[in-house]
């Protein structure tokens, strides 16, 4: 009911466009591992979400928005910057952007913005567990080992608990306040960003201070939320069948092992109400708006740096380009642009510095990868104004080669490395879209176009040579900073169960990656000096 009045308030609040007298106030609300196809039908009928509807009912829905690279700190450098992952060298969660570049909120600030950044920001280098980067660093080490807990299902508190990420609720209580008080307050117009960590999961802890994130917890309010009698259970391959990219993800996921119906639906239930925990921080930001008289002059924003697979492909986590990992929500509203609106138009989070900068009226510093979203939510579109491909990249754990994704019209085409060592996958989203049918050899002409036109965006073979380069120098310093350490400390990462069970293998391994690595280097070398 609440949402509804909502809704009437805004339609009655009064129209105005983006350019007027008055520059509109931007809020941007970023999630961490939202699925977007939760936005909108079919997916929006699993759980209610009634905050992200009211966007959706008053500004516009883009139906086919994806991560630029499925990883929080890449993903989130390219939102950031405006710029694709390899461009910035955002290769993994611990090497991104660096602390002195220029995000759009910078650009704003110094044209007269009144800005705050708050919650989880995660764009800048030198950040997330050892554990992250040395599994990143390690993937083409010759050893498969668990780096993750079995995914589980954790129910807290019960029907009365709300609150259940409290360090989220409590970020959103500070954003609200900030926008009651500082904002409202302003004679500039304002920039709010607000980073949300739901739905991501939580830390394992009973798996020690190692852990990762492999815990779905909610409660019993949220979980009142979904309908779990839509629940799907997602279609596995067999895990020889697998492509061997994704049988490396879901071993060292820890999803390699059996996994009753029941189990996989309650991971899939959980995460759902963590999403509907998450729609209600959107909902008080957008309460405070509307109660300060804000909103009829504000942009609202709601992203997700990625997705979240739940169980689809035997996998959950992120660090994938199958939908449920790489198609983030985007949901814009505000004075001005098109109520009601779904757009088909393949976009991705690049887009959105282009995108607040047309809206503020401020020209862009550098080269972007990205194009502006608003002709597309203003009605004044056009089909040579933006791109009919999204690319996407991935250089971190979990996966172990380089990974390229293109989105263009009914196909998804992702390639590997250098593209010739590991078999490429092509699916037909159309009849597909569970994409288990890799359609690369039946469609070879299809490949070749795809893989020319992705070859004219990024010198991919290029790009995943730097990356092997950067890998192999960042682990020997860091080996070189541990000094006699390096045994005890490779050891209690996050996969020391596995690593425990033949240590003096995997550091041979170790070392025999190291030194191919640099006999090909000096190879190279000696070939370009010759």
């Amino acid at each position: 009911m609440f949402v509804v009045i909502l809704l009437l308030l805004y339609q009655h609040s009064g129209e105005g466009i983006c350019h007027n007298v008055s520059r509109p106030n931007i809020v941007m609300v970023m999630s961490d591992a939202f699925d977007g196809r939760l936005t909108f039908e079919p997916g929006s009928k699993v759980v209610q979400l009634p905050y992200i509807n009211y966007v959706r009912q008053l500004g516009s829905t883009f139906l086919n928005a994806y991560t630029n690279s499925p990883i929080c700190c890449p993903s989130r450098a390219a939102m950031w910057s405006g710029r694709f992952v390899h461009l910035t060298q955002s290769w993994n969660n611990y090497k991104c952007l660096d602390a002195n570049a220029t995000t759009w909120m910078d650009l704003l600030e110094r044209n007269g913005y009144l800005t705050k950044m708050m919650g989880k920001l995660d764009y800048t280098s030198g950040s997330h567990s050892v554990s992250n980067r040395v599994e990143a660093w390690t993937r083409d080490v010759q050893f498969l080992l668990r780096q993750e807990g079995r995914p589980v299902a954790q129910l807290v508190g019960n029907t009365s608990t709300v609150r259940v990420m409290q360090k989220d609720w409590e970020t959103t209580d500070k954003a609200t306040q900030w926008i009651q008080q500082a904002a409202a307050s302003s004679r500039q117009p304002f920039a709010l960003y607000l980073g949300l960590n739901l739905p991501h999961t939580y830390r394992t802890e009973s798996l020690g201070p190692t852990a990762g994130g492999s815990t779905f917890r909610t409660s019993p309010y949220w979980l009142k939320k979904v309908s779990s009698e839509v629940i799907s259970v997602p279609k596995w391959l067999p895990m020889e069948a697998m492509h061997p990219v994704d049988y490396y993800s879901t071993f060292t996921k820890n999803c390699s092992g059996d996994f009753t119906v029941e189990e996989v639906k309650n991971i899939r239930a959980f995460y759902y109400a963590m999403c509907a925990e998450a729609d209600a921080m959107l909902g008080q930001v957008i309460s405070a708006l509307r109660e300060t008289g804000l909103l009829s002059n504000t942009v609202v924003i709601f992203t997700s740096d990625h997705g979240e697979l739940a169980m689809e492909h035997r996998q959950f986590y992120k660090m994938s380009m199958f939908e449920g990992s790489s198609h983030v929500p985007l949901l814009i509203m505000g004075p001005g642009l098109m109520s009601g609106l779904q757009v088909n138009q393949l976009v991705s989070l690049v887009d959105l510095y282009p995108t607040v900068l047309e809206i503020t009226d401020i020209s862009p510093v550098g080269n972007l990868s990205g194009h502006s979203l608003l002709p597309l939510v203003t009605g004044a579109f056009s089909k040579r104004q933006h791109p009919d491909w999204v690319l996407s990249e991935y250089h971190g754990c979990n996966v172990n080669a380089s990974t390229y994704m293109l989105r263009s019209g009914r196909w998804k085409y992702i390639t590997y490395a250098d593209g010739l060592t590991v078999r490429p996958q092509l699916f037909d989203l159309t009849v597909d879209k569970d994409e288990l049918h890799n359609v690369a050899l039946k469609f070879p002409d299809v490949h070749a176009r795809l893989d020319k036109l992705l070859l004219s965006i990024v010198d991919y073979p290029e790009v995943s040579t730097a990356v092997h380069v950067y890998n192999k120098q960042a682990f020997t310093e860091w080996r070189k900073s541990l000094e006699g350490n390096y045994s005890r400390v490779i050891a209690e990462l996050r996969w020391h169960v596995d690593w425990q069970k033949d240590v003096l293998a995997n550091e041979r391994a170790v070392d025999e990656w190291l030194s191919v690595h640099l006999w090909v280097l000096c190879m190279k070398t000696i070939f370009v000096i010759t």
